[in-house]
């Protein structure tokens, strides 16, 4: 992970970036796993999934990879959840099992929940 000039590693509420999302999932689990938002039951919950991209049989390719994890994290960083993401991901003492994604419900800031969940 870069830190700008200055930077702002230590303010826990700074958005989300792609770069440091797939440096969290390699160090904590050596794997560039596939990520997903899922809405069940009212909630929205940020899932990590058992495939990931070092996998033969993995359905996207490097780059289509990289446009779907920035693509999710500006959706992240859009529900005011980066912090709760970034924590769950740095703590969680799971990990990845085939058949069994990894799910972290999200606490959606007031308002923002109306966005997104019908």
């Amino acid at each position: 992970m870069q830190i700008t000039p200055g930077g702002d590693a230590g303010d826990p509420d700074r958005p989300l970036s792609a770069d440091e999302v797939l440096q969290l999932l390699r160090s904590r689990w050596q794997a560039s796993y596939g990520l997903q938002l899922v809405q069940r039951h009212g909630r929205l919950y940020f899932q990590v999934m058992w495939t990931y991209l070092e996998q033969q049989s993995f359905p996207l390719g490097p780059e289509a990879y990289r446009e779907a994890l920035e693509e999710l994290v500006a959706t992240l960083n859009g529900l005011g959840v980066a912090a709760q993401v970034r924590s769950w991901l740095q703590t969680t003492r799971d990990k990845p099992r085939l058949g069994k994604a990894l799910s972290l419900p999200l606490e959606l800031p007031p308002g923002r929940a109306s966005e997104f969940l019908l």
